[in-house]
């Protein structure tokens, strides 16, 4: 196992280094030391044929023009919170950037994605990995105290990316972290993920309204293009009629909440590569993003950015917390400890699996 680096490009004067993880059996992680960004993921599909499965750019002044979080980390809080403002204790009133007029998104302006973070190189004997360190001071963005965050990325010969978030803070505050990466397990963007097959346990959904803010209901899967427990293809929600895939653009932007307290698993199929990503997290709920607003005037990998090109599994806790008591909290006390984890494991069938 080895751990490869490169100058990726400078920001604000400061050297931005893509490293690379490499286990014993080829897999490769490349990550950034800006936003923690995941640039690429090279795993072997059913003929062993080692390609990349997350989309990222090949240049950094991409991943400040454009990219819509490719990879990155994402907070103080991932996710909306409505108005851009939150009470604590129902006496102060923080108001946050409102960078998703009107309301706040993923952290800021200036959110945990697009700062240079402090990076230590983790070496085992079965494992190598890196370990990122950001103090966010007081006030940054809008919130409130002084937040020393640490993100652990461990790559191990099991071909799987460990990713632990750890926070204390010195005055309440809110945090709710999560990674932003946007899978294709097609390899180097052959195909679109519509095909893509997914199954959890959820039986029920956040709804959303305007601005897509939960509204603090939430909706049975039953019977709906949100039922996953026995395998759906993400296809079904971008060509469904139910109001809430068309809401967010013909696809999926949801919240998913996990039918149990503990573990929680997802697996991410796709047939024609043979690839499959099994994801373990302990945090309530996934939002599922079908990458409905992609879009846009640049090239991932020589391909032109369309809708439908990547998908995200933020695990996290529920989106807006802080408007409903109702949801599991996200308040961070100065005696606790913020931890969260999300192991993803890849593997590829062979044909007739």
């Amino acid at each position: 196992m080895k751990i490869l680096d490169r100058i990726f490009g400078s920001y604000e004067g400061e050297s931005v280094t893509e490293y690379t993880l490499v286990n014993d059996y080829g897999m490769m992680v490349s990550c950034l030391n800006y936003g923690c960004v995941i640039t690429k993921i090279i795993v072997p599909d059913r003929h062993g044929n080692f390609e990349n499965v997350v989309l990222g750019f090949e240049n950094f002044e991409d991943y400040t023009e454009w990219s819509p979080y490719f990879g990155a980390v994402v907070g103080r809080v991932a996710g909306r919170i409505n108005g851009a403002s939150f009470e604590l204790d129902g006496k102060e009133e923080y108001h946050l950037a409102d960078n998703d007029y009107p309301n706040h998104i993923h952290g800021g302006k200036k959110g945990f994605n697009s700062v240079i973070w402090k990076t230590e190189i983790i070496e085992e004997e079965n494992a190598v990995g890196l370990k990122f360190f950001y103090h966010s001071p007081d006030g940054d963005e809008g919130y409130p105290g002084n937040l020393d965050t640490t993100v652990t990325y461990i790559l191990n010969n099991k071909n799987e990316l460990d990713i632990t978030f750890e926070g204390k803070t010195d005055q309440k505050t809110v945090v709710n972290l999560t990674n932003h990466s946007y899978f294709n397990l097609s390899g180097n963007v052959k195909r679109d993920c519509s095909e893509h097959i997914l199954q959890l346990e959820s039986d029920q959904f956040l709804e959303l309204g305007e601005g897509f803010i939960p509204t603090g209901k939430m909706i049975d899967t039953k019977n709906t293009p949100f039922d996953f427990k026995h395998g759906r293809r993400l296809r079904s929600g971008m060509v469904s009629s139910h109001p809430q895939n068309v809401l967010v653009g013909n696809g999926y932007d949801h919240p998913l909440v996990f039918t149990k307290k503990d573990e929680n698993t997802i697996m991410l199929s796709d047939e024609e590569s043979g690839r499959s990503l099994l994801v373990s997290t302990d945090q309530p709920c996934v939002v599922l993003y079908t990458g409905n607003q992609l879009e846009g005037p640049y090239s991932i990998a020589g391909v032109r950015s369309r809708n439908y090109l990547g998908v995200c599994l933020e695990t996290q806790g529920f989106p807006d917390a802080i408007h409903h008591p109702e949801f599991p909290s996200v308040i961070l006390n100065p005696e606790e400890v913020y931890y969260s984890k999300t192991v993803y494991r890849f593997f590829a069938n062979t044909l007739g699996d």
